[in-house]
């Protein structure tokens, strides 16, 4: 194969990039649309028919606007994170299977979980760059959650890994061809859905946003275009979870419908759980912080350690049985 040029890696970089940031930027608006209903409201209206042109407006008023940095902060690293922040984000989407994915991984559950904890420091050197006291006790709480949640969540891969055999992504099709793993490991569904609401920040785990106590947290010194990133990079976050649950526990079988479909399958199963995130945001408090931890290393974290020893013994048990049985 002939070496391919710096200009069809960028053109390969946007045709991966745009359609991420488009599913995000809409996203923003089926969330406001759904809190504005189930709170008896219509929700964003004007802006296009039904709403639908107001993410590309906002987007447009959030880039044009100045942005401001604060006299004391780190220069480079109060303009590197939020840039950092969604690099990662984007990055952490290489390995998933759509139904084919980007680059082809053997390890592909190990390289998003490493991804996904590179992003813990985007979030801490943008507490502690922006030179106030508020910002680094938004940071420090978010590292502390998300790093605390990161356990549960890698746990349970490496259950569901047992079961599949395999650290490659599109094995978890081929596994799920008789059953979906939702229904055979049920509590580490529920579980690892909770989870990615903490490792995500979405309420009720809305800790490190808690507008009442921080005033947003981490990224309360950023405004206009680097705001907007980190916007972008915690939906963009939001999605990639709910697509490595759908692959994970609600994968579509290979012996299903035809090859075509399975993108718009995959597209739907994400939406509605994007929609249970939303679902929860608008019925539930946020969780005060020692309820947040006390619910992971007091009820997950044992949970997991024992339904992970349980799936660890079930492929020595099987090896063990005669062969008539």
């Amino acid at each position: 194969m002939p070496q391919m040029t710096m200009m069809g890696y960028l053109i390969m970089f946007l045709l991966y990039a745009v359609p991420i940031l488009i599913a995000v930027a809409f996203l923003t608006l089926v969330e406001r649309k759904i809190l504005s209903y189930m709170q008896s409201r219509k929700g964003p209206n004007i802006v296009g028919p039904f709403g639908l042109l107001q993410p590309i407006a906002d987007g447009i008023k959030l880039f044009i606007k100045e942005p401001i940095r604060p006299s004391t902060s780190s220069p480079l690293l109060f303009t590197m994170m939020p840039m950092l922040a969604l690099l990662l984000a984007l990055t952490a989407w290489v390995p998933l299977p759509l139904p084919f994915s980007l680059v082809d991984l053997n390890l592909g559950v190990l390289f998003m979980v490493a991804m996904s904890s590179l992003a813990v420091y985007s979030i801490l050197w943008s507490g502690w760059a922006s030179n106030s006291k508020y910002a680094l006790i938004g940071a420090l709480r978010a590292v502390a959650q998300t790093i605390s949640y990161e356990v549960t969540l890698t746990l349970i891969l490496l259950s569901v890994i047992m079961l599949t055999g395999n650290y490659t992504l599109s094995t978890f099709a081929v596994a799920q061809e008789p059953l979906y793993l939702i229904f055979s490991s049920w509590p580490l569904a529920m579980m690892w859905y909770v989870s990615t609401l903490a490792e995500t920040n979405r309420a009720p785990f809305d800790l490190t946003e808690g507008e009442s106590e921080l005033v947003s947290g981490f990224n309360v010194e950023y405004a206009a275009g680097p705001f907007a990133l980190f916007f972008l990079a915690e939906y963009a976050n939001i999605m990639l979870m709910n697509t490595l649950t759908a692959i994970i526990f609600l994968n579509p079988s290979t012996l299903g419908p035809p090859p075509e479909l399975f993108p718009i399958i995959l597209a739907t199963k994400v939406l509605l759980l994007s929609s249970g995130f939303l679902w929860v945001r608008a019925s539930y408090p946020r969780f005060r912080y020692d309820q947040l931890m006390h619910l992971l290393w007091k009820n997950f974290l044992p949970l997991t350690l024992a339904l992970c020893l349980w799936h660890t013994s079930l492929p020595i048990c099987y090896a063990g049985l005669p062969p008539s049985m």
